[in-house]
């Protein structure tokens, strides 16, 4: 039969079937691929809980930002408590590679471990809300970085070991002395802090964003 034939029952032409396009329903899924993307449709209450997540933080954030960074005010904080650990463990971590690493480790830690946190959250989960919290952890990391580095010039804070830097190891007075920067420890310590602050904000806009636009994405449309 030529491809040209025609049904003479009900006109169709033998050559064109099976080739009418299908038509898919457009998707209402929002789009995650960008670092303000809110995540596809969510429970209310796990939205409006990253809400009041957003408010603690934030009202959190305005006091760690306003602990005196020359004194070492923030080490009073809960935070310090939580990145006193993991300052630590940086230390053991980085021991089989040698003392610059070793000592530098404990600082390099308490901001790469929420960074990698926060990295896959990003990349691997799409969460950007997740991801910002994660960033804002390595943000507040630098808060609590600024007075150590800030001592070095002429160490006041107590050691973990209850000793000045004067008295015993002190890892900003070895790493900045190894770059010859000792003389200017005050001055990279306000640079950190003034970091700190910026990061936190913009980590907090970021989050803050993503609640705005997840909320149209919530199951009951609110």
């Amino acid at each position: 039969m030529p491809d040209s034939a025609q049904c003479p029952a009900c006109g169709i032409y033998f050559f064109k079937w099976g080739q009418a396009p299908v038509h898919h329903a457009a998707t209402q899924d929002p789009d995650t691929s960008g670092w303000f993307s809110p995540m596809p449709a969510m429970d209310p209450t796990a939205f409006y809980g990253r809400c009041l997540a957003w408010v603690l933080l934030s009202i959190w954030s305005w006091s760690l930002i306003r602990a005196d960074y020359t004194d070492g005010e923030i080490f009073d904080s809960f935070m310090h408590n939580i990145l006193l650990p993991i300052h630590e463990a940086g230390h053991v971590f980085l021991m089989p590679f040698g003392e610059f690493l070793t000592i530098l480790g404990g600082s390099l830690f308490q901001l790469a471990l929420p960074l990698a946190i926060g990295v896959a959250f990003l990349l691997k989960n799409r969460d950007n809300f997740a991801a910002s919290l994660c960033f804002w952890w390595v943000a507040v990391s630098l808060l609590d970085l600024s007075p150590y580095i800030y001592d070095a010039l002429h160490p006041q804070l107590t050691m973990l070991g209850g000793h000045t830097g004067e008295d015993g190891p002190h890892d900003w007075i070895y790493l900045l002395g190894v770059f010859g920067q000792i003389q200017r420890a005050q001055h990279w310590g306000a640079v950190t802090h003034t970091l700190g602050v910026m990061a936190v904000l913009f980590t907090l806009g970021w989050a803050l964003l993503v609640l705005v636009r997840q909320r149209g994405q919530t199951h009951d449309g609110s």
